[in-house]
């Protein structure tokens, strides 16, 4: 029995690959904001005879303050986490700024990201093949990064926004993986490919549009979740790896540069130390 905890866990792919890895006889923690999603998670979880397995965590992973407290909670009541699976994305059209003063997006898509994977990084370090696994868009496009806006106060736009979210969550798989001596998890970096679900957001007309017409175009989530377990199952032995719809990408590409990884990386721990005084 693995333990696996998934954000954005009460819907969409996390929703499914929870209640799949439930199925199977797995440990689910599942974390997202919804407290009547959480309770369905539970409910479903009862339903399957896994009621003793199914743990869910009401947060809002947009702010720093909540994932330092997942994360001491999750340390507290789980020694060892085999897979951390983050999934929790949220896209906006508008630009909104947290309640501690960063760029909504940033904040949850990538930020939260950072946090988790370097928070259980030490209960990870117990498991017997620990893999993070980033639901992201590895290697989408040019890098994009706007290295002195980071939080887009100039020109937001929920595109630009999100696929800059991508980029930034390509290097930290980067980072991460350069710490392979002390940090024992492998990386895996994953674009599923277009998936039919919840694609959680506040839209502007035109972007509604455009979501409904990709819903229509993608597969169904059950064509998703079995490839993901497989990677869970068997990860891979590098450190750093990145799938796009099942083909390995090659980390030579420039959205994989470790010059820009430490950029980011210190440019994020600033961050961190701006926000709340600690990295």
């Amino acid at each position: 029995m693995k333990t696996i905890v998934v954000t954005g866990g009460t819907s969409g792919i996390g929703q499914a690959l929870a209640n799949a890895c439930l199925g199977r006889g797995d440990q689910v923690v599942a974390i997202a904001p919804d407290p009547l999603k959480g309770r369905q998670f539970l409910d479903t979880a009862h339903k399957m005879g896994a009621a003793d397995r199914a743990v869910f965590i009401e947060a809002d992973l947009s702010l720093v303050s909540e994932n330092r407290r997942v994360i001491a909670e999750v340390v507290d009541r789980f020694p060892v986490v085999d897979v951390l699976v983050l999934c929790a994305r949220y896209f906006r059209s508008h630009r909104m700024v947290t309640s501690e003063g960063i760029e909504h997006n940033l904040a949850l898509y990538y930020l939260s990201r950072y946090l988790l994977g370097y928070g259980l990084a030490d209960v990870m370090n117990q498991a017997g093949t620990p893999v993070v696994m980033n639901i992201a868009g590895p290697g989408v496009g040019a890098p994009g990064i706007h290295w002195n806006d980071l939080g887009l106060e100039c020109g937001y736009d929920g595109w630009t926004a999100m696929f800059q979210g991508g980029r930034l969550n390509d290097l930290l798989g980067v980072s991460f993986a350069e710490g392979a001596g002390t940090r024992r998890a492998r990386y895996v970096l994953l674009f599923p490919g277009g998936t039919r679900t919840g694609f959680a957001g506040e839209f502007d007309a035109a972007t509604a549009v455009h979501i409904d017409r990709m819903k229509r175009a993608a597969r169904p989530v059950e064509f998703t979740v079995p490839p993901i377990l497989e990677i869970i199952d068997a990860p891979p032995r590098d450190p750093l790896s990145a799938f796009a719809e099942g083909t390995p990408l090659s980390l030579l590409h420039p959205a994989f540069d470790k010059g820009a990884a430490a950029r980011l990386d210190s440019l994020t721990r600033q961050l961190l130390r701006d926000t709340t005084g600690s990295s």
